[in-house]
């Protein structure tokens, strides 16, 4: 969408991911919500002919639609081309979708939306994308994964260097998702979250596997000089004391959005128009009806 503030560096996320696929993966993320995205689809009970997967993260996605008889054709769109994907590849950008109104009974994406800059706009064209009772279900990174490691930069840096520069993604809240879905259009959305608490040797171990991931700063504003050395020694003892366990090992949270909605349908619930209700709310709870100016008695 045009006037959209530019915070990840896009180019900059697909080196990373490519150079995280060099040096090997590590997916014990993307496995967690491949399986939680089974489950979820897999209580629905209805049909999806043609689905769509929105960024690939690693196999784990498609083979969990894969598994399920309830998903015919899979569509797979991502930036860029992976080592290996079965079915049906798309080359195209989560921010510009490149597919016709109405084209899909089912929208998935993991771990991938987080890292949009128009966020609303991606929302408006998933929705597009999707026929009419279609289903968007999506697993997000969430406002307060790695909290430790951004308290442990913040503090490190004002105490090293004098002031804070951006390290973290500043991710969206349960609040605001729900509040976008409903801004795109989207029928009957739901929001929850999923903490994943995984815990490590040092703070060093971590930001190997976020390296990994193809996870690291993407910001925009992230500052460009090297970091010093005397500050990320001095992040990872403030790391170990505010953040470890009785066994030494430090813990990093990370917090799993997910966001489901429906393309509109008349067929879908709707909620009851004003003053159509055949029950008073006073007679449910058992409670004598006070009108407008009345006091309560004591």
């Amino acid at each position: 969408m045009a006037g959209s503030p530019l915070i990840f560096d896009r180019a900059l996320l697909r080196r990373r991911r490519r150079r995280a696929t060099t040096i090997g993966p590590v997916d014990f993320l993307i496995d967690r919500v491949a399986a939680d995205l089974a489950e979820r689809l897999g209580a629905v009970l209805r049909r999806f002919d043609r689905a769509l997967v929105l960024g690939v993260s690693g196999e784990a996605v498609r083979a969990a639609l894969a598994g399920l008889g309830s998903v015919g054709t899979v569509v797979v769109a991502d930036s860029l081309v992976p080592a290996r994907c079965g079915g049906l590849f798309v080359g195209a950008d989560e921010e510009t979708l490149p597919f016709c109104d109405a084209t899909f009974d089912l929208v998935v994406s993991a771990l991938a939306l987080q890292f949009v800059n128009d966020l609303p706009g991606a929302l408006i064209q998933i929705r597009r994308s999707l026929k009419p009772d279609g289903l968007f279900l999506a697993a997000l990174i969430g406002g307060e994964t790695l909290t430790e490691l951004r308290q442990a930069f913040a503090a490190a840096e004002s105490e090293v260097e004098g002031g804070v520069s951006p390290r973290v993604a500043p991710f969206a809240d349960l609040r605001d998702l729900g509040a976008l879905l409903q801004r795109a259009g989207f029928a009957l959305p739901v929001t929850d979250t999923d903490r994943v608490v995984v815990r490590y040797d040092t703070a060093f171990a971590l930001m190997r596997d976020l390296r990994r991931m193809g996870a690291t700063n993407v910001l925009i504003d992230r500052r460009r000089t090297p970091l010093r050395r005397a500050t990320l020694l001095r992040m990872a003892e403030i790391y170990g004391e505010r953040f470890s366990g009785s066994d030494g090992r430090i813990r990093a949270t990370f917090e799993i959005v997910w966001l489901s909605g429906w393309a509109p349908h008349p067929s879908q619930q709707q909620p009851l128009k004003p003053g159509s209700a055949k029950t008073r709310l006073a007679d449910a709870l058992g409670t004598r009806e006070i009108s407008a100016g009345e006091k309560a008695g004591r």
